[in-house]
């Protein structure tokens, strides 16, 4: 296949992906404020507490043996059986261990009121690890299409799930609900459209010989998993399940952009650079390209949530959340300075340096949590989102190093890659946030407000980005084409 086929592919894929992310993104857009108005900041709270200890047992439960699948030179149907019995059945033990468990892991989070969660919540583990096969097929063959049709459709019976239940005045119910039902639709979805149906045999060989490089993937996302979850249980123990569901609902608002364009962006560079093993220059401009695309679309979007912040909050969650606001635009700013790394990850595993991402991974975690617990001591809230900025420079940095040492890119190119569309958003935000602390007195009004912010952010980042990336918006609009 040549490069212009090859490209068109990756992009029709990335597309794909991406258009899944924004009908999911407004179906949160709508389901989460609409839930936030009807639940409490610590029912919000004591859920995001579950759905760590689920999170953290599944990547256990997964050991990376998905990520095999995807790099593997062939498909090989007794492999994929192997890996399928293989999550069933640690799944099931790890549900039991929760289970029976729950209220010492509910006593170790600093929520002893999640125990009767956390026995609902083991539940969820067969059906989670039960797709990771089918799922790992369709990012194989490039399917995102009907990747993207059943996460959609998986969403929106959950949002309409938790909302019917939320009205039907259940309480926390409501996202209990939303959990599984996403969860069987998303499971059901995935295997009709791979039209995978798993056949009663094992190969400890083949188990084997997956397990070298998916151990290491695994390492690598269990640290990553401590960097972004660790956060939440440091406030839920020094702050309280309030804290930690104000916490909650500004880091899921905050992390929509992440939603649209870097998860769909990262769920296709993992394959695409898997293909180019044999053509490593061509790898690394990708890499480049990719790296430079990915600041310059989520920068703006990500800053710019900080500028808009306080009016913001008071439109989209209402007046009880209107405290939240410093730390919704604190956490954005967090997501925003790590915005170049969104193609670092996928590169490191598809070039077979899970070795490298495990290390990484691993430092970042322990300075994420040892930074964190310093914030929350210091200035409660406020103070974890402000140490997250202040880590995130630094591993944004390291990360950086690294990666473009590995592609073998030349410093200068890959800081013109970085700086130009931070630089940017940054100057963007600033300028919009001292308009609208100007703007304040004379426009009572928040929403006024929020499309004034909005409105002037998009046309000063838009000349920005005319009078500094002029080739790189070319190169985009080409790769649309």
């Amino acid at each position: 296949m040549d490069n212009s086929r090859t490209s068109r592919k990756i992009a029709r894929n990335i597309g794909w992906s991406v258009l899944s992310k924004v009908a999911v993104f407004s179906l949160k857009f709508i389901s989460v404020p609409i839930l936030a108005r009807l639940l409490t900041p610590a029912e919000f709270g004591v859920v995001a507490t579950g759905m760590i200890v689920v999170f953290f047992l599944l990547l256990i439960g997964g050991a990376g043996l998905s990520a095999g699948l995807i790099r593997a030179e062939r498909e090989d149907p007794e492999t994929q059986d192997t890996v399928f019995w293989t999550n069933l059945t640690v799944a099931c033990a790890l549900g039991l261990l929760l289970y029976f468990n729950a209220a010492f892991v509910a006593r170790l989070l600093g929520a002893p009121e999640a125990e009767w969660l956390l026995r609902i919540f083991a539940f969820l583990f067969p059906i989670y690890l039960g797709a990771d096969v089918a799922s790992s097929l369709l990012s194989r063959r490039m399917a995102f299409a009907r990747d993207a049709f059943w996460s959609v459709v998986s969403e929106i019976v959950g949002a309409i799930a938790a909302i019917a239940a939320a009205l039907a005045g259940l309480g926390v119910w409501a996202l209990i609900f939303q959990q599984f039902a996403s969860a069987v639709v998303r499971w059901a979805g995935l295997m009709f459209a791979t039209r995978y149906v798993p056949r009663l045999r094992f190969s400890f060989p083949k188990l084997r010989a997956l397990f070298g490089y998916s151990s290491r993937i695994a390492g690598a996302d269990f640290a990553n998993f401590i960097s972004f979850q660790s956060p939440l249980i440091v406030i839920t123990r020094l702050l309280g399940l309030t804290d930690a569901g104000a916490f909650t609902v500004a880091n899921r608002f905050s992390d929509l952009p992440n939603q649209i364009v870097l998860s769909g962006l990262m769920g296709v560079l993992f394959p695409a650079f898997s293909t180019m093993s044999n053509q490593p220059e061509r790898r690394s401009r990708a890499l480049l390209q990719s790296t430079q695309m990915t600041s310059i679309l989520l920068a703006p979007m990500l800053f710019g949530y900080w500028a808009v912040a306080e009016p913001a909050m008071n439109v989209v969650f209402g007046p009880q959340w209107t405290y939240a606001w410093p730390v919704l635009g604190l956490l954005a700013v967090a997501k925003g300075i790590m915005t170049p790394c969104g193609s670092f990850i996928p590169f490191l595993k598809a070039t077979g340096h899970a070795g490298v991402l495990w290390w990484f991974a691993l430092a970042r975690a322990i300075v994420v949590v040892i930074g964190t617990w310093i914030g929350a001591k210091l200035d409660g809230l406020v103070g974890v989102c402000l140490a997250l900025c202040i880590v995130n420079i630094f591993i944004m940095i390291g990360y950086a190093a690294v990666v473009f040492s590995v592609a073998r890119i030349h410093p200068r190119a890959g800081i013109h890659s970085v700086a130009l569309p931070l630089g940017s958003a940054v100057l963007m935000a600033v300028l919009v946030r001292l308009l609208l602390d100007y703007a304040r007195p004379i426009i009572p009004s928040d929403p006024v407000l929020l499309l004034v912010g909005a409105g002037t952010g998009t046309v000063v980042y838009s000349l920005l980005m005319l009078a500094t990336q002029r080739e790189a918006l070319s190169s985009l609009l080409a790769l649309r084409r």
